[in-house]
């Protein structure tokens, strides 16, 4: 059984928020493939469904981000989860608007939410995809740029990378890390092979 948790913030007041990245893929995910979220007797919603023979989870803690670890905590628990089986979408500042980049395990890497999951777990040795939000903002104006909403551009501009997370998230549920890693190397060998013919003088 393996899970997918994307983190953000509840309440209309956040969605589409740099921060609210990990609820948006998932519902973009669960969308794509019909499912629905459900309400549990713990501080997180749930969908879960099968693909390719394997089972999966996907959720969404209802706590505030810097308090999901304790959401998370109680999922693992009620449903025997293997941290190593549960990839946690995250948004990221250190990264331009819609790059991803995956990590097998490590620190919270400044990132309330991951500091509260490993806290929480007292484990950092589960899966993360990191979705780049932008690092357009001043000094001590980080809180306010991670809570403000998406322009249309930039939807727009994250419009391949929302495909791409969806195949990857495809490619963990359906066979693990090391395939969804596989999956996301490949594809990227391809993109800058596309860049290199793209930039090549015709003869």
């Amino acid at each position: 059984m393996r899970a997918v948790i994307g983190l953000g913030n509840p309440g209309k007041k956040y969605e589409l928020t740099r921060h609210n990245i990990g609820f948006h893929i998932l519902d973009y995910f669960a969308d794509k493939h019909k499912l629905i979220f459900k309400s549990s007797k713990r501080e997180y919603l749930y969908s879960e469904g099968t693909l390719r023979s394997s089972d999966f989870f996907l959720i969404k803690p209802t706590t505030f981000m810097n308090l999901s670890g304790a959401a998370v905590l109680d999922f693992v628990i009620d449903n025997s989860i293997d941290v190593k089986e549960m990839l946690v979408i995250v948004d990221d500042v250190n990264l331009s608007l819609g790059k991803i980049r995956l990590r097998k395990s490590g620190s919270d890497g400044g990132h309330n939410g991951l500091k509260s999951i490993i806290y929480s777990l007292q484990d950092d040795t589960f899966p993360r995809l990191r979705f780049g939000v932008g690092n357009q903002f001043e000094k001590g104006e980080l809180s306010g740029f991670v809570l403000d909403k998406f322009s249309k551009s930039e939807m727009e501009t994250m419009r391949e990378s929302f495909g791409f997370s969806q195949e990857l998230i495809y490619e963990f549920i359906t066979g693990g890390y090391n395939s969804m890693l596989n999956f996301y190397s490949k594809q990227n060998k391809i993109k800058k092979s596309n860049q290199q013919e793209s930039l090549e003088e015709p003869n």
